[in-house]
C-alpha cells in the first residue's frame, strides 16, 4: 500500500516490542498458586451454587403463593355486572 501512512515504521516498532517481551526474564510463579487458585474456584463455585437454591426456592414460594392467591380470589371468573337490570312496566 503506498500513500506514506508510516505502516510499515509501526509494525517493526511493534515487532521490537514483541521481540524484546519474548527475550526478558519471565515473572517467578509463586509456588501456592495452584491450592489458591482451587481454593477461590470452590469458593466461587459454593456461592454460585448458594445464588441458584436462593433463586430456586424464591420461585417455588412465588409459585405457591400465587396458586394460593388465584384459588382465592378466582381470577378467571367474570366478575358481576355493576349496572341495575333494566326497568319495566314503568
Amino acid at each position: 500500500m503506498s500513500g506514506g501512512d508510516g505502516g510499515g515504521d509501526h509494525r517493526d516498532h511493534k515487532a521490537a516490542e514483541v521481540r524484546r517481551m519474548l527475550n526478558a526474564r519471565r515473572p517467578a510463579v509463586p509456588g501456592d498458586l495452584v491450592p489458591r487458585a482451587t481454593a477461590l474456584g470452590t469458593r466461587l463455585l459454593h456461592r454460585r451454587r448458594a445464588v441458584q437454591r436462593v433463586c430456586w426456592a424464591l420461585l417455588l414460594v412465588g409459585v405457591v403463593v400465587f396458586a394460593v392467591w388465584a384459588s382465592a380470589a378466582h381470577p378467571w371468573t367474570v366478575p358481576p355486572s355493576q349496572t341495575t337490570p333494566p326497568l319495566e312496566d314503568w
